[in-house]
């Protein structure tokens, strides 16, 4: 099938779509794979909870350099052939990731992983626009949207299932079955467009190392800034001043270069932006929700990874559910007003969250986490729709790149600011909780005190040991509240984002439906 006859019924594209989107979700499904799975594998591999943070962090650097240059990829090699390569490239990556001996090569395998399994993920919207133009548009992105935000959603789902049933390793190994039959499908059925290796002369080299290190270094200082106290670590600053200056000279390349690698110009066109912008902010609630309640489970409930991994999967369960309902909203309203519902809805279900306590669980969790999967379909689907939508289709590839690493570096920033917020507000309730309540003239304490000493004398017989390991239990129920009301105060902070996402939504104008082969835009 050629893009002449992309629409042709006699080459229907319900099978080459369906594939690139299994491709796709694999993709997106190892970015958090291995969330409920960390302290599996850092006893496999011997390693400190200092390296097992790379795993997630090898990955999303590796990833988003590579995302922006899917555009300029696929007009080199085909649509056909580059997505055929990352995911047989992927699959290899993953099986080496499950044979991996020791932490520094899963750093090396995982970072492999990302960088040729990410050009699957922005290749699916631009053939999104390919096989169906007009009116079949809509149902095509919100398929590619549930995929966007489901996926992430179910990967410590499917991660902590598989480390509690089999072993952490097959967490990768699972990959073998899905990457192989996508490889084969794709490079046998997907025909969008012609090779062109001439393009390779005439590429951006300088523009292309640039990029590198200005994304490879901006996601070290966001995923690593948390952990090394920001700038009062020389690395970080180091790391910062480097991506700084390299995406400066990036953006000045990228606006004087005839041929750039990705199309910043773009950005010139009203709705591409606001989608960028938007795409940036839902990526950054998709992606913290995703870091913030594993993270809670496991630490401040104490679960395991399959029970964190149930738990979770009630926001996939809300994502199908929104599918049905933004199609059948696409005939009775505006994609913009579909938009911002779905933006006004995830905002109120962080305001939800807000109020977590320390002994919330599946029950008290279910519906928070249903409210917020059901609308991300409106969120993201009329992004891609308004945004990628308004550009010709001569310029959609090389801006399908920089609409998609928005969306992960809005993740990644968002991860970068819950994970400060944890740590500094946790500091302050902590502080205010030990100075307001926790004195001599608390009556309620006091009683608490003594029947925790009483049961340690019972214990251990030592009346002093017995004082002090009841002062130790008081100071860690303290922090437990402590931690838990800066998990409230960083889903607040997202609330926050969303709020302001609503508010761009007006700046967005209609885009109408293309008729196939049309190549018009603003």
């Amino acid at each position: 099938m050629s893009a002449a006859n992309a629409a042709n019924p006699a080459h229907p594209p319900v099978l080459p779509f369906a594939v690139m989107c299994l491709g796709m979700f694999v993709a997106l499904l190892d970015i958090q794979i291995v969330a409920a799975s960390l302290q599996d594998i850092g006893g496999g591999l011997s390693a400190g909870q200092d390296q097992i943070g790379w795993l997630q962090t090898a990955y999303l650097i590796a990833e988003i350099i590579v995302i922006p240059m899917s555009g300029w990829l696929t007009r080199v090699f085909s649509t056909r052939w580059l997505f055929s390569a990352s995911a047989a490239g992927f699959t290899l990556a993953s099986m080496l990731c499950g044979a991996a001996w020791n932490i520094e090569s899963m750093i090396v395998f995982r970072a492999l992983q990302g960088l040729i399994g990410a050009s699957m993920i922005p290749t699916v919207f631009t053939s999104t626009f390919h096989y169906f133009p007009g009116k079949r548009r809509p149902l095509a992105a919100a398929v590619v949207a549930t995929i966007a935000s489901v996926a992430p959603a179910l990967g410590p789902v499917i991660g902590g299932w598989i480390t509690d049933t089999l072993s952490w390793r097959w967490v990768f190994y699972i990959n073998l079955f899905p990457g192989i039959g996508v490889a084969l499908l794709s490079a046998r059925r997907v025909d969008i467009d012609e090779p062109d290796l001439k393009l390779l002369k005439d590429a951006d080299y300088p523009g292309i190392a640039l990029m590198a290190v200005f994304l490879g270094f901006l996601e070290y200082v966001l995923e690593e800034g948390t952990r090394w106290n920001w700038f009062d670590d020389a690395g970080i600053r180091r790391a910062a001043w480097t991506a700084g200056i390299a995406g400066v000279l990036f953006v000045w390349r990228s606006l004087v270069f005839p041929r750039p690698v990705v199309d910043l110009r773009a950005l010139g066109n009203r709705n591409f932006l606001v989608g960028c912008i938007l795409s940036f902010i839902t990526g950054l609630g998709i992606f913290s929700t995703i870091y913030l309640l594993p993270l809670f489970l496991g630490y401040v409930r104490g679960l395991s990874a399959l029970q964190i991994g149930t738990i979770v999967c009630a926001t996939g369960l809300g994502g199908f559910l929104g599918v049905p309902a933004y199609m059948l909203s696409t005939r009775l309203v505006e994609p913009r007003w579909a938009m911002a519902f779905g933006l006004t809805m995830f905002g109120l279900s962080m305001l939800g969250f807000s109020g977590i306590t320390h002994d919330w669980g599946g029950d008290q969790l279910f519906w928070p986490q249903v409210i917020r999967g059901f609308p991300q379909v409106f969120a993201v689907a009329p992004a891609v729709t308004l945004g990628l939508g308004s550009l010709p289709m001569s310029r959609l590839k090389y801006a399908s790149g920089l609409f998609n690493m928005m969306r992960n570096l809005g993740g990644a920033v968002g991860i970068a600011l819950c994970g400060a917020i944890l740590n500094n507000r946790t500091n302050l309730h902590f502080e205010r909780i030990a100075g307001g309540a926790l004195n001599a003239g608390n009556s309620a304490m006091q009683q608490l005190l003594l029947a925790l000493q009483a049961r340690f004398v019972a214990a251990t017989g030592d009346a002093a040991h017995a004082k002090v390991l009841a002062l130790l239990q008081l100071r860690a129920l303290a922090l437990r509240e402590a931690t838990t009301m800066a998990y409230g105060d960083a889903f607040l902070a997202i609330a926050a984002a969303f709020g302001v996402a609503v508010l761009l939504v007006p700046l967005l104008r209609k885009v109408a439906p293309q008729a196939p082969g049309a190549d018009s835009g603003h």
